[in-house]
């Protein structure tokens, strides 16, 4: 896969004008459930593929999750969608949304035992065949568990990625909603992401109703995930981090303080990992003698 730099924006068209007008960006993110499979792609979008933009295309209705694999339509609609967009790489949730022919209408977390990493397994390994470009699978946030499960978040993420050749997505709006609603260790899955399993990053606002947070994509960053990006950073180094914004949007001007500010969290942890990086003195090489310089 074509590595991801800097900070994107999830393209959606509301933003369309302002992504257009933006320079700076890294990288844009395109939900395949927004386009039509069989239609041109919008203006817009085919404007940024001739100024060579990379593209991911992002789904969320394949179901990796469920206990049905997923249907060869949507893997032809996302490799098609793929192809048109020259996209760098798919990526989905680990998640399921539909049993038994019944639409969930949400991504819904899957169990963390044997059983469903098994069926997780087999289902990434038909969508990869199925794909053109590499796919990369993303943590979601819920606000509920399964009962008794045999893994942390930290395990069943690891454990997908070792059993399978994907990439993985890292949100970490969502490591922070789940810590908050659920008491998961958010730090733990930073310390097990591996940087060359690592595709990108999404980060998100939402709000809090009550005793919950809620993941909304609609409302202002908060501290907390960009914190949870900085020490990513300071662990991996460079990371490409992308801002999701589905809702509400916000005036340009906010909204470039929104990317300005994933910016600042990705060098303050870039500087952070620089520094561990950098030789201590009992690693610099001995200063010469006055003999040693002699010729």
């Amino acid at each position: 896969m074509k590595p991801l730099t800097g900070v994107g924006l999830g393209w959606r068209r509301q933003l369309a004008h302002r992504i257009d007008q933006d320079r700076a960006l890294g990288f844009v993110e395109v939900l395949a459930e927004h386009l039509n499979p069989s239609a041109p792609l919008p203006v817009p979008l085919e404007r940024l593929k001739e100024r060579g933009m990379p593209f991911v295309l992002h789904a969320v209705s394949l179901g990796l999750g469920g206990a049905e694999p997923p249907e060869a339509r949507r893997l032809d609609m996302l490799a098609r969608l793929a192809e048109r967009l020259g996209a760098v790489c798919v990526s989905e949730h680990v998640a399921f949304v539909r049993a038994d022919g019944i639409e969930s209408g949400h991504l819904l977390p899957v169990p963390r035992g044997d059983e469903a990493l098994d069926v997780l397994v087999e289902n990434v390994r038909l969508a990869q065949a199925a794909l053109p470009v590499p796919l990369a699978l993303e943590n979601i946030a819920t606000l509920f568990e399964w009962p008794d499960p045999a893994f942390t978040e930290a395990q069943l993420l690891t454990g997908l990625l070792s059993r399978t050749s994907a990439l993985l997505l890292l949100d970490v709006a969502n490591l922070y909603a789940n810590a908050l609603n659920l008491g998961t260790d958010a730090q733990a899955v930073l310390a097990a992401v591996p940087r060359e399993r690592l595709a990108y990053v999404h980060v998100a606002g939402g709000v809090r109703h009550g005793a919950l947070y809620h993941d909304t994509h609609a409302h202002p960053v908060p501290s907390g995930p960009l914190e949870l990006l900085e020490a990513l950073a300071a662990r991996l180094g460079p990371v490409p981090a992308m801002l999701e914004r589905d809702d509400h949007f916000p005036r340009p001007e906010e909204l470039t303080a929104e990317l300005r500010a994933i910016e600042a969290a990705l060098a303050r942890g870039g500087s952070r990992w620089e520094a561990t990086r950098a030789p201590g003195p009992s690693q610099l090489p001995m200063e010469r003698s006055e003999g040693e310089l002699r010729p």
